[in-house]
């Protein structure tokens, strides 16, 4: 529970205003608290090859360059969202220790000529403001693509990031090709979904 509930609504308000100061705040305020979900989840591959500060410094830097601004209100949701792509970040680290593939998704924003494009912006718009509309429109498909159960985010992620044919994504999940084309297809209107509560304030929903 926030002490002030408002007090992590302020902390993004001036980091979002360009305060790093706020930023470094947010960062320390839970960095402890973080630190210690990695420790209770890293494998012993992980413990061999990496450091821990390493891996919660990459999930805060997720969870503070994808998350859409002001869609934290409370520590509550903070915490809860970081813990969520705490877990990612280490699921692809593990994945990419395996597989000697780099996270690219972690390296690239969503691709502009992605199936993802799911709310894009009609032809004639000409507002100065439509590139911060699609810009911000990335960042709530990144965030919803962080919030699908694994599976299905590495689906999306294999797909839309590592261009991965259906054959080749059907042969890393141990699935037919025809199964890999069919759970892409299925997933997409779930993440449609996904982004349209983000877009509500439905966050707790989703976590």
């Amino acid at each position: 529970m926030d002490a002030e509930p408002s007090e992590t609504l302020v902390l993004l308000q001036r980091w979002h205003g360009g305060d790093r100061v706020a930023l470094d705040n947010l960062i320390e305020r839970d960095l402890g608290w973080v630190r210690r979900q990695v420790e209770l989840r890293l494998g012993d591959l992980l413990r061999a090859k990496g450091d821990v500060d390493d891996y919660v410094q990459s999930a805060m830097v997720r969870v503070l360059e994808y998350g859409p601004r002001f869609l934290m209100t409370s520590r509550g949701q903070f915490r809860a969202l970081i813990a969520r792509i705490t877990e990612n970040v280490l699921r692809d680290e593990a994945a990419r220790l395996r597989t000697g593939k780099r996270d690219v998704a972690r390296e690239r924003p969503v691709p502009t000529d992605s199936i993802l494009a799911l709310d894009p912006p009609a032809q004639s718009v000409t507002r100065p403001s439509a590139a911060a509309d699609r810009n911000q429109a990335k960042d709530w498909i990144r965030l919803a693509i962080e919030l699908l159960p694994a599976e299905e985010r590495a689906i999306v992620q294999m797909r839309e990031w590592r261009g991965c044919s259906f054959a080749e994504i059907g042969t890393e999940l141990g699935i037919a090709e025809d199964a890999a084309r069919m759970r892409f297809r299925r997933v997409l209107p779930k993440l449609a979904r996904h982004v349209e509560q983000l877009r509500e304030g439905q966050l707790d929903d989703l976590l």
